[in-house]
C-alpha cells in the first residue's frame, strides 16, 4: 500500500508521565482505533533516548483526506483528549510526503 500524506510528531509529556503517554499512544493500534485502520499504512511510537518523556510519533497514510476522515471519529478523539492531558505544551508536527523507504518491525 502507498503512503500519500504522513507527519512527524514530537510529544513532551508532563514531568514523569512519558511512559503512561506511549503506551495511550500504543492503544492506536488496538482493533477498532485509528491506526488500525486498512488506511493507516505506518504507525511508529519511540522515546526518546535521552528524555523519557519525550516521544516521538511517525504516522503514514494512505491519503491526508483518509487521516482527517479516520480522526474525526470517536475513537480517534477519545485518544488525543488522553495524550492532551499528558502532554506539556508545545508540541512540534511536521507534515511530509514519503518519497521512498523501509519499515520492517
Amino acid at each position: 500500500m502507498v503512503v500519500g500524506y504522513g507527519f512527524n510528531a514530537t510529544v513532551t509529556a508532563k514531568p514523569g508521565l512519558g511512559e503512561r503517554l506511549t503506551n495511550v499512544l500504543l492503544t492506536a493500534l488496538d482493533e477498532g482505533n485509528p491506526a488500525a485502520s486498512d488506511s493507516c499504512v505506518v504507525y511508529l511510537v519511540c522515546r526518546s533516548a535521552s528524555d523519557p518523556d519525550v516521544v516521538h510519533v511517525t504516522e503514514g497514510w494512505t491519503t491526508e483526506e483518509d487521516h482527517h476522515r479516520v480522526f474525526a471519529g470517536p475513537a480517534a478523539q477519545a485518544i488525543v483528549a488522553r495524550v492532551q492531558e499528558l502532554a506539556a505544551d508545545g508540541s512540534p508536527y511536521t507534515d511530509f510526503v514519503p518519497v521512498g523507504g523501509k519499515a520492517a518491525f
